[in-house]
C-alpha cells in the first residue's frame, strides 16, 4: 500500500491449478492514503458508515484487497475494477476479467481474512467469538438436523466454538456458490468432520455433493473462528499474516 504502509507488501505469484492462498490482516491500522487506492462507489459506501471505526475498517479492507490482488496482477490497486453477483459477491473486471484468479473477503471485529484461487469458486468468512443470548433459536431456524442433532450431543463447554465453526462454514459455503442467503442455510449440513478440519458437505440430505466442495477450518488469531470453501479438491493451503514489515506464514497441504 506504498512505503508508508504499515503492512508489508504482498509480492506473489498467482496460485497455480488446486492451490488456495489465505491472508490475515488486521483492520486497526487506517492511515489517510488508503482511502485513495478505493474507487468512486468504494469511497461512496464508506461514507454511508455511520461511526467512524466501521468506516475506517471498511477502507483498510478494501485497500488491503486491493493491494493483494494487485500483487498478484502486477497493477496499481487503484486501477483494479470490480464487479458484483447478485449477491454482492465480488469479482475482478475489466483489463483482469481473464487473469481468472477467484476471491472472496470477510471482516468481523477489526480482523479480516482473504482468499485467493485461480479457476474455481472459493468463499471464506471470519467471525468475533462473542455471547449471543439468542443463539439456540438461531440453531433452530438456520441449522440442519444433523447439526441440531451434533448440537444435543455436545457439552455446554463447547457448544459456543461449535457453533461459530458451523457458522462460518456454512457462511463461506454460501457466498462461494454466490447465492447468499437466498439458498436456505438449514437445508445443507456441515457438521460431519474429517480428521479434526476438514469438513464433509451434505446438501439436502446428498452426500455426493461433497466431492464437488471441499471445507477447512481455518485458525486466525485468538477470538476468531474461521472456514474457507472451495469448489473441487482440497490442493495446498498457504496462510499468511499480514503484519508488520514481514508477514507469518505457514503452508498445509490436505490430502
Amino acid at each position: 500500500m506504498g512505503n508508508s504502509s504499515s503492512y508489508s507488501k504482498p509480492v506473489e505469484k498467482t496460485p497455480v491449478c488446486g492451490d488456495i492462498h489465505i491472508w490475515w490482516a488486521s483492520l486497526d491500522e487506517y492511515e489517510p492514503h488508503y482511502k485513495e487506492l478505493l474507487s468512486a462507489d468504494e469511497r461512496t459506501r464508506a461514507e454511508r458508515f455511520r461511526f467512524d471505526k466501521d468506516r475506517d475498517h471498511f477502507i483498510v479492507c478494501r485497500a488491503i484487497l486491493r493491494d493483494i490482488l494487485g500483487s498478484y496482477l502486477n497493477r496499481e490497486p487503484h486501477t483494479l475494477e470490480f464487479s458484483y453477483g447478485k449477491n454482492g459477491k465480488p469479482s475482478l473486471n475489466g483489463v483482469n476479467e481473464s487473469e481468472n484468479i477467484d476471491f472472496n473477503l470477510s471482516q468481523s471485529g477489526g480482523q479480516a481474512v482473504y482468499a485467493v484461487t485461480r479457476g474455481r469458486d472459493i468463499g471464506v468468512d471470519i467471525e468475533y467469538i462473542r455471547y449471543i443470548p439468542d443463539m439456540q433459536d438461531i440453531i433452530e431456524r438456520y441449522f440442519s438436523a444433523g447439526e441440531k442433532g451434533v448440537f444435543k450431543s455436545l457439552p455446554e463447554a463447547v457448544r459456543y466454538m461449535t457453533f461459530y465453526k458451523f457458522w462460518t462454514r456454512k457462511e463461506a459455503f454460501i457466498k462461494a456458490t454466490g447465492d447468499g442467503l437466498s439458498f436456505p442455510l438449514d437445508k445443507f449440513d456441515v457438521s460431519k468432520l474429517s480428521g479434526g478440519s476438514a469438513g464433509q458437505l451434505i446438501v439436502n440430505g446428498d452426500t455426493g455433493v461433497s466431492s464437488h466442495w471441499y471445507i477447512q477450518d481455518l485458525n486466525p488469531v485468538s477470538g476468531f473462528a474461521a472456514a474457507v470453501v472451495v469448489k473441487g479438491p482440497a490442493g495446498r493451503i498457504r496462510c499468511r499474516q499480514l503484519a508488520g514489515e514481514s508477514g507469518r506464514e505457514s503452508l498445509v497441504t490436505v490430502n
